[in-house]
């Protein structure tokens, strides 16, 4: 099977006041469609700079990216932008819903940067907004809503544009347990039955517990992480 997702010794960097930190060492890594993998590790670990490569959000300093048959290291900036447009999903820890604007309006946000008429854009918010359970908060604003109703929302809006992939970086690190499980739940079942590939970053081990495979990161390489173990 061809992986979704291709690393092949992956070098990144930064520079840090007159230090250079070396945070991933010659990583490799396959995803494969349909997955849905956890990045485990402590602070530093350089979990999220591999999050933020897989989803074209950085460039690897050496190695090569392949995302859906595409070498994104080798993108410019500009194509670079319109491929996270058309392949990739984000939800974060902090919902980044704009409050001047209803659920529904927020949801509606990527498909601008699309060719889809106005009734189209409206199907598929609506769409959106019904498999995550808030059809009926359309018209409400973030801060009409709960924190697990917010997430939601981004959840929809990373949705709308059916995305090849989804990328989660700490998407319940804000919420309390029991709201935390029901949008984990919901994670799952996008990845069971609606067959997306979902790479999450999460330091919980009983989220980590929801994906299908687990892996640890620490100083730059990966290991396998079972379920239990401690972040």
């Amino acid at each position: 099977m061809t992986a979704l997702v291709s690393i092949k010794q992956v070098y990144k960097s930064y520079v840090r006041g007159k230090q250079r930190v070396e945070v991933l060492h010659g990583l490799d890594l396959d995803v494969e469609k349909g997955e849905f993998l956890a990045l485990m590790g402590p602070s530093g670990s350089g979990k999220s700079t591999l999050l933020n490569l897989i989803g074209g959000l950085d460039r690897p300093d050496k190695g090569e990216i392949t995302v859906a048959g595409q070498r994104i290291d080798q993108l410019s900036s500009g194509q670079l932008a319109k491929w996270r447009a058309r392949h990739v999903g984000f939800i974060f820890q902090f919902y980044n819903l704009l409050p001047v604007l209803t659920a529904e309006r927020n949801v509606e946000v990527p498909l601008l940067l699309t060719k889809l008429s106005s009734r189209e854009r409206k199907r598929n918010v609506q769409a959106a907004l019904d498999l995550v359970g808030l059809a009926d908060r359309a018209k409400h604003k973030p801060s009409e809503l709960s924190g697990g109703q917010q997430q939601r929302v981004a959840i929809a809006r990373a949705l709308v544009a059916d995305p090849t992939l989804l990328v989660c970086d700490e998407p319940t690190g804000d919420l309390d347990r029991e709201t935390s499980d029901s949008v984990l739940q919901l994670l799952e079942l996008l990845n069971r039955q609606q067959g997306k590939t979902i790479v999450m970053v999460t330091h919980d081990p009983r989220a980590a517990g929801h994906a299908s495979r687990r892996l640890h990161v620490d100083k730059g390489s990966l290991g396998e992480a079972p379920v239990g173990a401690a972040a």
